[in-house]
């Protein structure tokens, strides 16, 4: 019988069962990139989730960096762009010449979404401090990379820390979206870029929505527990794919 990941290479068109299985899939990819000063970071809430698996599968240590979207003024659901809790952002420039947004509107809504995201890191990290990244590779994990706005801003607040690398990784996403995402990082991770996306859930039997606390509560069973595993002894040269 065929394997589920066989029949998803031949379909061209993932399905994994859940975040948990895609985390899996996404750590042996991601095993050419270990050494011992790795640490995973999961965008919330579902990007968390594949982020645990990866970091429980590589023996990383595991936190997480919340990236906010910038919702247009007709629709908070329009993004035309994203910011992180310590001032990454990413703007679509060109969206919002189209969309005739003011500057004083952008202001406003960096100001309102990075305090959102201030918040959201402090409730999930439950009063632990933030894992130092500076001199370490990066790997930042998310369930799917549709536009990659909130990955950019990731990625943008990252390089402010002096990371060794940033590495991307996501178990599927636009192409466009990683040819985009290669001029920010160092790598992208993808074992599935597709030309046509469209929504991310499309390719998980279980796309069911993650909770806050679903979130601490990975974070808080990881803390500490960085061990790594035996079949990842195997440390090799940091390298772009």
């Amino acid at each position: 019988m065929r394997g589920w990941l066989e029949e998803a290479h031949e379909q061209q068109r993932p399905k994994f069962r859940d975040r948990t299985e895609a985390g899996a899939l996404l750590a042996h990819h991601l095993a050419q990139f270990y050494h011992g000063d790795a640490v995973v970071l999961g965008i919330p809430r579902g990007g968390v989730v594949v982020a645990a698996e990866v970091a429980r599968r590589l023996g990383l240590p595991l936190d997480v960096i919340v990236a906010r979207k910038l919702g247009a003024p007709m629709s908070e659901e329009f993004a035309i762009g994203a910011v992180t809790a310590n001032g990454g952002r990413f703007l679509d420039h060109e969206l919002i010449a189209r969309l005739a947004v003011s500057d004083a509107y952008v202001a406003a809504e960096t100001d309102l979404q990075r305090a959102e995201a201030r918040r959201r890191e402090e409730r999930f990290r439950a009063g632990r401090p933030p894992l130092a990244v500076r001199r370490r590779t990066a790997i930042v994990v998310d369930d799917g990379l549709a536009t990659g706005s909130t990955m950019r801003a990731a990625v943008r607040s990252l390089r402010q820390h002096e990371p060794a690398h940033v590495v991307v990784a996501v178990p599927v996403g636009s192409r466009e979206a990683c040819a985009m995402l290669r001029q920010e990082a160092d790598a992208v991770v993808c074992p599935f870029e597709l030309s046509e996306l469209g929504a991310v859930g499309r390719y998980y039997a279980d796309f069911t929505q993650t909770v806050d606390d679903e979130v601490g509560d990975l974070l808080a069973q990881s803390h500490g527990d960085t061990a790594p595993t035996s079949w990842n002894h195997r440390r090799q040269p940091l390298k772009g794919t």
